[in-house]
């Protein structure tokens, strides 16, 4: 019973069967590998037309450098970092260790000041 409460939100209270904590672990699964098919289609396509755009231009770097050479990747990249999150949430960056080394770091800076 211990194990589901990593995957499932601390939050939720312990109403649920094992059956509905597992089916919410399934689908988180999901969401996951989703993001991750999602991110190699990314480097790969991305990497695809770039390379395709080097090679159309005869190795000329300074038509491979414009603007549209980038734009598929740049806007299907704020896509990716927005899909991300809706996986991952802010706590992907922003996460409960993060916070107590924070506070740790912010009350020994207060200590410090105050010596």
């Amino acid at each position: 019973m211990k194990r589901f409460k990593n995957i499932v939100n601390e939050n939720q209270d312990d109403s649920y069967s094992d059956n509905e904590k597992y089916n919410l672990a399934y689908l988180r699964l999901k969401k996951i590998k989703r993001f991750y098919v999602h991110l190699a289609v990314y480097v790969l396509v991305n990497s695809f037309l770039i390379a395709n755009t080097f090679y159309k231009n005869e190795y000329n770097l300074g038509a491979f450098l414009r603007w549209e050479t980038f734009t598929t990747a740049f806007f299907w990249g704020i896509g990716l970092v927005f899909h991300g999150f809706s996986v991952f949430g802010r706590d992907f960056i922003f996460n409960k260790e993060w916070e107590e080394r924070k506070i740790q770091e912010i009350m020994n800076k207060e200590a410090n000041k105050y010596e």
